[in-house]
């Protein structure tokens, strides 16, 4: 039986290296090539990532250049094109993200401030609608603000937000 469309959506997200293209693709265009060297993997599985990313509206192409006789896209991310993504049955996406930030956790500044909070609780819708609304802006403020990787003047920083509602246990 084929997967759902929504479930073959949240796939293309659910793997560790598209969570890295994405993140680095919102701050610059990059080429595969100049993305594999950030992310120190081969080039071929960095192409084969970015196209499905493409494929599934996630990446645009900002411009194509001419390098060594051929031509090189290069990809961008707008963070807003995940928004139509289903989220009835989120779990691999959500491991994924667990699974990035454990790795992300491995390169945490020691000594730098830092926020980190976790619940399982219950609140009122408005406290809610107000927690999401938060969410939002602060994914918004981040990704309007990246820039290219090791650009002067810039930190990096990790900020991973999984808000959801839950049925009752």
């Amino acid at each position: 039986m084929p997967a759902s469309p929504e479930l073959d959506e949240l796939r293309v997200l659910a793997h560790p290296v598209r969570l890295r293209i994405l993140s680095l693709l919102t701050g610059a265009a990059m080429s595969a090539a100049e993305a594999a060297r950030e992310l120190g993997e081969t080039q071929a599985n960095i192409s084969y990532h970015l196209r499905r990313l493409h494929e599934a509206g996630l990446l645009d192409v900002a411009e194509e250049v001419r390098i060594r006789g051929g031509m090189a896209k290069r990809y961008r991310h707008d963070p807003e094109s995940g928004s139509r993504f289903s989220t009835e049955k989120p779990q691999e996406l959500v491991l994924t993200m667990a699974e990035e930030l454990k790795r992300r956790s491995d390169f945490r500044a020691v000594g730098k401030r830092g926020e980190t909070t976790d619940a399982e609780l219950w609140v009122d819708r408005e406290t809610w609608e107000k927690a999401l609304g938060h969410a939002r802006e602060l994914g918004r403020l981040l990704h309007e603000a990246a820039q290219p990787p090791r650009t002067r003047g810039t930190i990096p920083v990790n900020a991973t937000v999984s808000l959801f509602e839950m049925t009752k246990p």
